[in-house]
């Protein structure tokens, strides 16, 4: 499932090797989600309409984050070798590199775009880092002898979740923006990772593996008040919709939307190949 295919990724961020994470309020129906299928990313209506490729390579690329504006899409490739993390337009225009150091990955904008956050081993450790969105001002966030993942914003822009994994198992923290005081707010034997704010930043969603099967959880952002919103099995990658009515997030390859409450459930794609890595990309200015 993600999860797994995520650790892979951040396997080969540690090896240093390939193998083979609060926007602008605008209505679901006018947002598009983007993901990643066999090594490129593509974007589709959130009705499951006009889906589109955005890039071309024989590299792999992975987990597209759109901006608040839905101008810009952040995602991570391999073309040149070490995993990196790129911005293109939202037609797939414009493509250029932002970090320089491998291995990097995961990238998450701040909900004013002016701050991308992703992960990186480039110290020799899977930690949390922040740079400008031009790719300057690089610098760490986290310092953790074990994987720090799947950054994910707060809607006010002070707090930054991960998927983190302290003492072999991986929980849901918050840490401050500016790499301050970290808080943990689940306690699962299994795992929980991959969290995505709500729109009113109260709640964070995740994917949590409980009794074998991973499904989509939500937390109060303070902590406690778990809920599970999925029950087939094999749910990751959740990611909330602009305007907070939707949650989006894989299962069994392919692309679902689900309401906050566990209603509405809906299927977006339909590929032989796997579909991984949803994110919402906001209608741009008209």
């Amino acid at each position: 499932m993600s999860f797994h295919l995520k650790l892979g990724v951040l396997a080969a961020l540690a090896l240093g090797v390939v193998g083979c994470g609060g926007s602008a309020k605008v209505g679901t129906t006018d947002a598009s989600v983007t993901f990643s299928r066999g090594g490129e990313i593509y974007a589709i209506g959130a009705d499951g309409s006009g889906q589109r490729r955005l890039t071309r390579t024989r590299a792999r690329d992975i987990a597209p984050a759109g901006s608040p504006d839905g101008l810009r899409i952040a995602f991570a490739s391999d073309r040149e070798g070490s995993l990196e993390v790129y911005a293109m337009n939202a037609d797939g225009s414009g493509q250029r590199k932002l970090t320089q150091e491998p291995e990097n990955a995961f990238p998450a904008w701040s909900p004013d775009g002016r701050k991308i956050a992703f992960v990186s081993s480039r110290d020799g450790n899977l930690e949390l880092y922040v740079m400008n969105a031009d790719g300057s001002g690089q610098r760490r966030l986290t310092r953790n002898s074990e994987v720090d993942g799947s950054p994910a914003w707060s809607p006010d822009g002070r707090m930054i979740a991960c998927g983190c994994q302290r003492g072999g198992n991986f929980d849901i923290y918050v840490v401050r923006a500016d790499g301050g005081r970290q808080r943990r707010l689940t306690r699962n034997p299994g795992v929980d990772a991959d969290p995505t704010w709500s729109l009113d930043g109260r709640r964070i969603a995740f994917e949590g593996k409980r009794r074998g099967r991973f499904e989509i959880y939500v937390v109060n952002a303070e902590g406690g008040g778990q809920r599970r919103l999925t029950h087939k099995g094999d749910g990751g990658d959740p990611v909330w919709s602009p305007d907070g009515t939707t949650i989006a997030f894989v299962s069994k390859g392919d692309i679902y939307i689900v309401h906050p409450d566990g209603g509405g459930l809906q299927r977006l794609t339909r590929s032989s190949l796997d579909d991984a890595f949803p994110g919402w990309l906001p209608a741009g200015p008209k």
